[in-house]
């Protein structure tokens, strides 16, 4: 396989010159495919959330702060990065990027680096209920999930919140917005979506006590497999009321883009029935945890 070799910024913040001229001691040293260039590399807007991330909490090490960083006497320092693979979806768009980092103390001591690059997705936790109870009735509220295959995790029929990869253009609730029009057939206007994950990390909230004292500064998203992947998934909480018969026939509705392989069927489930109903999935179980922990603290 043909390699290709060039520098990048440590903190993107510092990449003004496209040729890659900063100071060495500024400079990533990165290994490439072939078919991935510089440019490429740095326009991918995975790439430049999970380096300039990883920069932040790197940084955080030399800090003075009310105690020390656990690192601070042998911090730990980005050295290189190994491309390994890169997939690219319809119209050349990069996708996908497998690479190794290697972080390392001044004692040789590595931390495990091996990062699968997908970005951003978003999940929706949609739930109906028929108008013709009050709203306050949480038994008669449903949620819609879909049912689709999901080869990577070798199977045909995976039960899952409705979800799906960001382009490069669109906002995360915008995103969340068109991915419940694609898979169930609803319109829902963005102003109608709640951001779950940004509500239980507002100010004063427990997971936001680290970032609020100078902290790790992440994506106010769930990390369902952070470590060996970048991806991070706001979820976000539409309600709406609607007819009975309509929500009924949303059962076994099938939908998605069917010409981009997306063959999605829908299943309508009892809101009380969703962390079973959907075990096997992170995103299901991590937005029914949200929403309960929201509810009871008297936020939704």
């Amino acid at each position: 396989m043909s390699l290709s070799s060039f520098t990048i910024p440590r903190d993107l913040d510092l990449d003004h010159d496209p040729h890659g001229a900063s100071p060495s001691s500024e400079t990533v040293p990165v290994s490439s495919t072939a078919d991935l260039s510089r440019d490429a590399l740095l326009r991918f807007p995975a790439f430049r959330i999970w380096l300039s991330t990883l920069h932040r909490s790197l940084s955080r090490q030399h800090q003075q702060q009310q105690s020390p960083h656990e690192f601070s006497r042998d911090p730990y320092v980005l050295r290189g990065i190994d491309i390994q693979a890169v997939d690219y979806f319809g119209g050349g768009r990069l996708g996908f990027v497998k690479l190794k980092a290697e972080v390392s103390n001044g004692s040789g001591e590595t931390l495990p680096g091996s990062v699968f690059l997908r970005g951003g997705s978003v999940g929706m936790l949609l739930i109906l209920q028929p108008d013709d109870v009050p709203p306050s009735n949480e038994e008669e509220k449903r949620v819609v999930l879909t049912i689709q295959p999901r080869i990577p995790a070798g199977s045909l029929a995976f039960t899952e919140i409705p979800a799906g990869m960001l382009d490069d253009s669109g906002s995360f609730a915008g995103g969340a917005a068109k991915e419940i029009q694609e898979e169930t057939g609803l319109t829902i206007p963005q102003e109608e979506l709640i951001d779950l994950t940004a509500l239980a990390l507002e100010p004063g909230a427990a997971g936001s006590e680290d970032e609020e004292k100078g902290g790790e500064s992440l994506q106010k998203a769930v990390y369902p497999s952070a470590g060996g992947s970048d991806e991070f998934i706001p979820l976000f909480l539409c309600q709406k009321r609607m007819p009975r018969k309509e929500i009924e026939s949303l059962q076994g509705r099938l939908t998605g883009l069917r010409q981009h392989g997306e063959k999605i069927t829908l299943k309508v489930v009892p809101l009380k029935d969703l962390w079973k109903e959907g075990v096997r999935d992170g995103k299901t179980l991590a937005a029914w945890a949200l929403y309960r922990g929201l509810k009871e603290e008297g936020k939704l």
